[in-house]
This record gives structure tokens, sequence and C-alpha cells, in this order.
């Protein structure tokens, strides 16, 4: 079925960076949106209410708020928040499982859950099986659904793994091997992939699609941001130690093992032609090349 962009879809986590790609594109196409939110009050729900996003409060303890949040909706986004620690795993599954039972209720015709790259399997990534849980939940329900399984964020380019500048050189470092390749995608496209999905303007086949934009080993990413930046550049790679805790450590070495789990890019660019590779994703965002921090010393 082919929605109309004046039907209503519903998002939870609309003021997060997922599911504000998601409403972006949504408005985008011409829907009506419904942000399921626990704060309307907020500035950031303030915000999207300006923007003409309509505003549903709802508390997950009170199943009934949620159920009539997502009455008459055509569609409906969910994505869970990220658990920084094994009791907010428990927590994220709680949440995922209560959002799944009130679109039950609520007999919502679609349900898209973004969830994550490899929830398809348990992987041993505390915070990656909750997704999958969540996800077999999910199918369980009876509920038509979709999975969109977003790789790693080019944006952690500009915060976690932002290259430096050291003596006239870009360096990228990552606790990755030299030789291992990275799944990379931007939120922007993770945005606009569940947009067509909700909108009902692509099918995806087996109802579940890993979202990705470029496969690149280290030496390429810094190569990437080298070229856009005319200067040279290079890879070290970081050991797991680095990392601040157990959690990242089991995700660093989950993408370490990815690349055994090929990836379908062109699949993903049949859903969603302008999805952008990392090379696209730096000229597009104005990247620009950091202090020297040798030459600050």
């Amino acid at each position: 079925m082919s929605m109309q962009g004046t039907d209503t879809i519903a998002v939870f986590g609309a003021t997060g960076q997922q599911g504000g790609a998601v409403v972006d594109a949504l408005l985008e196409r011409g829907a009506r949106v419904r942000a399921l939110v626990r704060s309307p009050e907020s500035d950031r729900s303030q915000a999207l209410a300006a923007r003409g996003v309509e505003l549903a409060g709802v508390r997950i303890e009170d199943p009934a708020s949620v159920v009539a949040a997502l009455a008459a909706v055509d569609a409906f986004s969910f994505m869970t928040p990220e658990a920084d620690s094994l009791e907010q795993v428990e927590e994220e599954v709680r949440i995922g499982t209560a959002l799944v039972d009130a679109a039950v209720a609520a007999r919502v015709p679609h349900v898209v859950f973004t969830s994550v790259f490899g929830a398809e399997r348990e992987t041993g990534v505390p915070h990656h099986d909750s997704k999958h849980r969540i996800e077999e939940h999910l199918r369980r329900s009876g509920l038509r659904a979709t999975m969109v399984r977003p790789t790693g964020f080019m944006e952690n380019f500009t915060t976690v793994m932002a290259p430096t500048m050291e003596d006239g050189t870009i360096l990228v470092r990552m606790p990755l091997p030299e030789d291992v390749p990275l799944k990379l995608v931007s939120i922007r496209d993770i945005g606009r992939i569940a947009a067509a999905i909700l909108l009902g303007t692509v099918v995806v086949p087996g109802g579940a699609v890993e979202v990705i934009g470029d496969e690149l080993t280290g030496a390429q990413i810094a190569a990437a941001f080298g070229a856009h930046a005319g200067i040279p550049a290079r890879y070290e790679a970081l050991p797991l130690s680095v990392l601040p805790t157990e959690l990242d450590r089991v995700m660093f070495r989950e993408f370490a093992k990815a690349s055994e789990h090929p990836s379908d890019i062109a699949a993903v660019r049949e859903i969603e032609p302008s999805v952008r590779d990392l090379s696209q994703w730096i000229r597009a965002t104005g990247w620009t090349v950091p202090e020297d921090s040798r030459a600050r010393a």
C-alpha cells in the first residue's frame, strides 16, 4: 500500500537525533507527524510543535496514554534510548516492549523500528542484543513491521572519533584494526530511509534492511578527510583499552567482526538514492580542518 503525504505518522523518539531525522524527512514529504513525547513542555518538544508537529504526551508506565496517542495513525516509527549500562539495557527492553504492546492494542497498520546492525542475531553486545529482544517481541506481536538497522554514525567523526591535526597531517584514530572496514551511515539518511518505508513508497524484502552508506578501513577514512582538505592524512589503530566502558569495548569488538557479514549498499540506494558515502557527507556537512595541536604546544 502506497500512502499519501497527508497521512499521520506517529514517531517516538522525535526529540533525539535519529527520531528527529525521521521527523525531518516526513515533514519534507508533506506527512502529518504526531510526536509521542514524555515532556510536551520541553524546549525540544516545543520546537517540534513550532514546525507543525502534533504533540501527544505519553508515559510508558501508563499504557493507556500510549495507546491513545497511537489512535488512528497510519504508521508508527520508534527507537529506544541507547543504553549506557547493563541496568539501562533492561530499561530499554521494557520501553520497547511497552511500545510494541501499545501498537498492538491501537491496531497500528505498520510499525518501523529503528534498531541496530546485526540485531537479527545475538552478538554478545548488551545494548545491541536489547534491540534483538525488541525485534523478536515485535515479530511475535503479529503486527506488520519493518526493522531499520543503522550501522555506525558518520556524525561520530564530529565528536568521539573526530580527526585531529598534528604537524600538518590529519590523523584519524579508532580502536579498530587497520585492515577492518567500518560500516558507516549518516543520521540524515537513517531518517530518509525510515520515512520512505513509513509512507509506503518502498517495501523492504524480508521486513528488514541494514542501513549503510559506506564501508571503509581506517586508512580509507583518513584518505577521505585528507582528500577533502587537500593535505596528508593517516590512520592510527588504538587499543581497546582507550575506551571508557566495557560496553564500548564489546561494541568495538563487534565492529571488528561486522565485515564478516556482507552489506548491500546498492539495495539501500534503491530505497533512497541520495544516501551519502563518507566523502559526500564530509562535503555536505562543511567539515573543516581542526587546529593543529602541535602548533598550540
